[in-house]
């Protein structure tokens, strides 16, 4: 997910449906308007401004050196071309392309790649975040702070203790059951409508501050060891259990992962020190590119139906699935874990698709009983 991933929302024209709240009711626009202007032209000054505030950035850190990786690194930004598509226009993430292009077909290491996805990540996400912020973008702010600061802790505690113990074929086939369970999520989820959706937490007590708090510390792990996850363990528990809206639960794993991603980039860089010029090379050759493709991929997708995005997603995971199973050497025992830690992950999908609690129309005659 980089930075434009929610312009989305701001398309001055568009058909309007009426999603029910307890206790009010909020009309928010539903469908991509036919022959809107862009974005819309705030939406658009400001990403242009962000966009070009990065480049500026990039070339005063790099200098010559950063001209020089981009072209010869070419490899590193052709692949981050698709990876910001893919980031800037759906709740997938670039590293569905990204990690399997650097770990399988550029053989870079597990952790350069997780590294890397980090570093860049921390420019994506953080003018992402700006975005959003600036264009106020609507957001789940309770689920920004009991998952975001836990999803911190996480990634501290996964790179300093967790990490480092993981050999790199589990860190491979851990990203391959991660996105395998976005999958699953996203296959639930096409089953619902998209009317029966809440706009905010519909209520928030103990209990929900337990799930986001257990949410966004098990998604900070997760991003220690392949680059992302406090985004994607986050989103799937607001969309499947507690049922809020996709473009209210996008923008929210944006900042989420934003708050995990930095922190992740800054300890690699300053306290363990494994963040190495190769990568660095890498991060030089990318940032220009995720400053334009992720704008780009949020223009293309808001012309695209939803059925189509989840459609290019699941083939994605598909395609990251079966390259796992054929290219890298599996042992017995990590292919019985790696099952086993899908099957876990899989059933909690479903078991949270099945709790009707936070569904508006139970919600809503709970209230009139």
């Amino acid at each position: 997910m980089q930075q434009a991933v929610l312009l989305l929302l701001q398309h001055p024209q568009g058909t309007r449906k009426t999603y029910k709240l307890l206790p009010a009711i909020i009309p928010v626009t539903a469908s991509a308007p036919t022959g809107a202007p862009w974005w819309g032209l705030r939406s658009f000054r400001i990403n242009l401004v962000l966009a070009l505030f990065t480049w500026a950035a990039w070339l005063l850190l790099g200098g010559t050196s950063a001209i020089h990786h981009l072209i010869v690194d070419w490899r590193i930004g052709l692949t981050m071309v698709f990876g910001s598509l893919i980031g800037g226009g759906t709740s997938g993430g670039g590293g569905a392309v990204a990690f399997p292009v650097f770990t399988k077909l550029l053989h870079i290491s597990p952790y350069d790649a997780r590294n890397f996805s980090l570093a860049i990540q921390s420019v994506g996400m953080g003018t992402a975040t700006l975005s959003i912020l600036f264009l106020k973008i609507p957001i789940e702010r309770r689920a920004v702070i009991f998952a975001g600061i836990p999803a911190i802790a996480g990634v501290v505690l996964g790179a300093r203790w967790i990490a480092p113990f993981i050999s790199p074929v589990i860190v491979r086939t851990s990203f391959t059951v991660l996105v395998t369970s976005i999958g699953i999520a996203l296959l639930l989820l096409n089953r619902e409508g998209g009317e029966n959706r809440n706009l905010q937490l519909p209520r928030f007590g103990n209990q929900e501050r337990v799930i986001l708090i257990a949410a966004g510390f098990l998604g900070g792990i997760v991003s220690a060891l392949v680059g992302s996850g406090a985004n994607s363990v986050t989103f799937m528990v607001m969309v499947l259990l507690f049922r809020i809206n996709e473009k209210i639960a996008t923008p929210t794993s944006v900042i989420l992962m934003t708050m995990a991603t930095i922190p992740g980039f800054l300890l690699h860089l300053f306290w363990l020190r494994d963040f190495s010029p190769t990568v660095m090379g890498y991060w030089l050759a990318a940032v220009p590119i995720v400053a334009v493709g992720a704008p780009l991929g949020a223009l293309v997708c808001s012309y695209m139906s939803r059925r189509s995005i989840v459609n290019l997603l699941l083939c994605l995971i598909a395609l990251e699935l079966v390259s796992t199973v054929a290219i890298v050497p599996i042992s017995r025992t990590v292919l019985v874990v790696s099952a086993g830690t899908l099957l876990i992950c899989g059933s909690l999908d479903w078991l949270m698709s099945r709790i009707k609690d936070y569904v508006p129309a139970a919600l809503e005659s709970g209230a009139q009983d």
